[in-house]
């Protein structure tokens, strides 16, 4: 074990790509806030997981959509780890259909969580990584939907074009407190989420169309947070990392 472990808090950890973002980053050596909003026997396998690697996890359950249960958690986990080095802003959630069928409580939502979200788990976790005056690292899994309109996406890709600008925009503020604030775009990533929309046929179809071949997988987008999170990305900041196998392309 390390003698002063860096500790990362990871929102939506449960399963999918902050799943793999968790894992990734215990195997870089950090302790690990494993954040859920259900499905909590997956969240308690995931900190069962990094315990096996030698590290230390806890799961927190909380809405990242309500500000004072990101508070609560917050608070928690500096109870329990003392600090924060760390925040993979994952969770999100979205509804599709098409822009003038949409109810506005989906929207709203939608908005709440994929957005708001965001803002509430980056700007808590800043403060905490300003008070400690050591940088941290801040990473926003966003998505490819920020860059190409997909359509019955209206409210998800608004969003998720709005937390992009927005990492930029918190990563020239804190640059000063050399608190490395990224953004990544992942393609279509085989995640448990996807079978709310498809059916495993449509995705092993859909796979197959993509330029790459395949889908991408949740651990190759913990192979990004990972990188970002470490030493060797010191002087990366402000950067969109497309991790899509060139689907972006494709479509263009």
């Amino acid at each position: 074990m390390q003698k002063n472990p860096r500790i990362a808090l990871v929102t939506g950890a449960s399963r999918g790509i902050g799943r793999g973002s968790a894992l990734a980053l215990a195997h870089d050596g950090y302790d690990i806030v494993v954040n859920y909003r259900s499905h909590g026997d997956e969240a308690q396998q995931v900190v069962q997981d990094i315990m096996n690697l030698g590290r230390q996890a806890i799961a927190i359950k909380a809405d990242v959509g309500i500000r004072q249960e990101v508070e609560t958690m917050v608070e928690q986990a500096l109870h329990r780890f003392g600090r924060l080095d760390a925040v993979v802003a994952n969770a999100a959630y979205s509804v599709r259909a098409p822009f003038i069928e949409l109810e506005w409580e989906d929207v709203k939502r939608v908005v709440d969580v994929t957005m708001f979200g965001v803002w509430h788990i980056c700007q808590l976790g800043a403060r905490r990584m300003v008070k400690q005056g050591e940088g941290g690292k801040i990473v926003i899994i966003s998505s490819i939907h920020a860059e190409l309109p997909f359509v019955r996406s209206g409210p998800y890709n608004m969003c998720k074009a709005g937390i992009n600008h927005l990492g930029a925009t918190i990563a020239n503020e804190l640059a000063a407190d050399h608190i490395n604030v990224n953004v990544i775009n992942p393609g279509w990533i085989d995640t448990p989420g996807e079978r709310t929309f498809y059916t495993e046929a449509e995705i092993q179809a859909g796979g197959s169309r993509m330029p790459w071949g395949r889908l991408g997988t949740i651990e190759e987008i913990g192979a990004a947070v990972a990188y970002l999170c470490s030493p060797q990305a010191d002087y990366i900041t402000g950067s969109v990392l497309r991790v899509d196998g060139g689907l972006a392309l494709r479509r263009g």
